[in-house]
């Protein structure tokens, strides 16, 4: 099926009308062979709070960006390739239902449907896209992924030292490598982590210690260790903290 609206008049005009809502500051997304396969709205879980976010599924890229209008115009336009995409379901707590993971080495977070039907519709989809391409291509399903980044209220205090308190001067942080919301002092060291980023950036004190070390290889997950630990002897540095501001582009 997909093959056989490759190509076809209708898909054109679909792709050319996302396109337009996403106007000059998106990416052209019409080259041959890619097929619009569906679209909707989904609450993403941001770093601040959940939002909700236009999504545009193709047979080889996942596309989403921020509503402006409603069917009609949307902003900061995200493009991520399929092929490297893998996804987790998330079980149900509180007001957040039908939601599930999607993970990439760049960049992982959490997406909620409004229904469990819409929820099995979207992995169902995104899975069947995922294989064929993987198939076609002949790689293996991706092994590294960046982790998703725990949400700032889920923390009131640093979940490394367990002792800073977060206020209006101490900040919240994100360790890249393992996700958590972390103080400046258990996070004033950088590492460098190819598949984020060309530059170093902020990890915690326990990350960059096995990172440094070499231990995180293979599938060992920073989230396994026990934080029960002492505070941080690091002193805070002056690094910029403009990376931690992700939630001002999501």
């Amino acid at each position: 099926m997909v093959d056989r609206l490759a190509n076809s008049e209708a898909n054109s005009k679909r792709i050319a009308v996302v396109e337009g809502c996403f106007g000059t500051a998106g990416q052209p997304l019409a080259i041959p062979g890619r097929v619009l396969i569906g679209e909707g709205v989904l609450t993403k879980l941001c770093r601040k709070k959940p939002k909700a976010r236009q999504f545009f599924l193709f047979n080889d890229i996942l596309v989403y960006g921020n509503i402006v209008i409603q069917k009609k115009k949307y902003n900061k336009q995200h493009i991520i390739p399929l092929e490297s995409v893998t996804i987790d379901t998330v079980e149900d707590e509180g007001d957040l239902r039908n939601g599930w993971l999607i993970k990439t080495p760049t960049k992982s977070f959490a997406v909620y449907a409004a229904t469990a039907t819409e929820k099995s519709e979207w992995m169902n989809h995104i899975n069947k896209c995922v294989a064929d391409l993987l198939e076609k291509s002949g790689k293996s399903p991706s092994s590294e992924h960046a982790a998703v980044w725990v949400p700032d209220s889920e923390a009131t205090v640093c979940m490394r030292c367990q002792k800073i308190k977060f206020t209006p001067v101490s900040r919240r942080h994100h360790c890249r490598k393992c996700g958590f919301v972390v103080c400046g002092p258990c996070s004033d060291k950088k590492f460098l982590l190819p598949s984020q980023s060309s530059k170093p950036v902020r990890v915690c004190e326990f990350c960059y210690e096995q990172l440094s070390g070499g231990q995180l290889g293979g599938g060992f997950s920073a989230r396994s260790d026990s934080f029960g630990r002492s505070p941080s002897k690091f002193p805070a540095n002056n690094v910029s903290d403009d990376d931690d501001d992700d939630d001002s582009s999501d």
